[in-house]
């Protein structure tokens, strides 16, 4: 099993859960989180200000934990459809997970997904 974590914009949420959907995902946590990547939270705007700090931008993150062999598919649909070949399109972090209990039914492992 592994945890998908996606870090996008806050426009392409409902377009990522569509392609979690697709992908027979239905558990997915979401919060709503502040962050800045290479370019510093700047937008490509000139100006006269040497320094003009770093901006936090508003992301959402959105994590799952999906079957081993979802995960290369679920990303490929992801980058196809999200992607704008621009700044500030997002990143996905995969993590081992070791085991899932459902704490209702005591199922283990990828039936408790």
């Amino acid at each position: 099993m592994k945890e998908i974590e996606f870090i996008i914009n806050a426009e392409k949420l409902e377009r990522l859960k569509r392609i979690l959907d697709s992908h027979g995902k239905t558990g997915v946590t979401i919060d709503f989180v502040m962050g800045y990547g290479h370019q510093r939270g700047l937008k490509q705007v000139y100006t006269r200000e040497e320094n003009p700090g770093i901006n936090l931008l508003p992301k959402v993150s959105v994590r799952s934990v999906v079957a081993d062999e979802t995960v290369d598919p679920l990303i490929d649909d992801v980058v196809e459809q999200l992607g704008s070949a621009s700044f500030g399109d997002g990143k996905i972090f995969v993590r081992d997970v070791a085991n899932a209990i459902r704490i209702r039914t005591n199922e283990r492992g990828d039936s408790a997904l």
